[in-house]
């Protein structure tokens, strides 16, 4: 990557989550932001705010890809509002926003995000999210992290490995 540039992790999650799950989304905040990462979601309530509240209290930057046109509409945390005007189309912008995502948590519209991310190869580390299965067998396309921490290494992780990857592909090696 380029070291000038600040790494960007997608972290979905649903707007009505679980109780158990909004201090995993404040402390994946917290870390993503301590090393340095910005933080996209999509802006609203919930995991989204959650995670960043917490990357704001550590000094991070935020990014809210909202699904309408109001910049209002986005959680206190978001320091970038994207209106969109799209709806349940911008978890597409989301998703490619990051160069891995993590799903914490999450209801449907996480499901569908986890999919588009799984279909465009971005890596998706997964905390207390969904599983998969395909005809019948667990599907691991979902790295599984143990708590907010291993999430964070593990994107920070599969990013750094898709920019080789891609660097390899172009031919470009140092």
């Amino acid at each position: 990557m380029d070291a000038t540039r600040s790494l960007q992790i997608s972290v979905i999650g649903a707007g009505e989550p679980p109780p158990e799950a909004i201090p995993l989304a404040e402390e994946v905040g917290r870390e993503l932001a301590r090393r340095g990462a910005i933080v996209v979601t999509g802006g609203l309530a919930g995991i989204m705010e959650a995670v960043c509240r917490g990357a704001k209290e550590a000094g991070g930057t935020t990014i809210g890809i909202l699904p309408g046109t109001d910049p209002r509409d986005a959680n206190p945390y978001v320091d970038i509002a994207i209106c969109t005007g799209i709806g349940y189309a911008r978890n597409l912008a989301v998703v490619r926003s990051g160069r891995a995502v993590i799903a914490v948590s999450g209801a449907f519209g996480t499901l569908s995000e986890i999919a588009h991310a799984l279909g465009d190869g971005i890596p998706v580390i997964g905390l207390s999210t969904w599983t998969l299965s395909r005809n019948g067998s667990v599907d691991t396309s979902i790295e599984v992290a143990s708590n907010p921490a291993d999430a964070v290494d593990r994107a920070f992780r599969a990013a750094e490995s898709r920019d080789y990857a891609a660097v390899a592909a172009r031919g470009e090696f140092r």
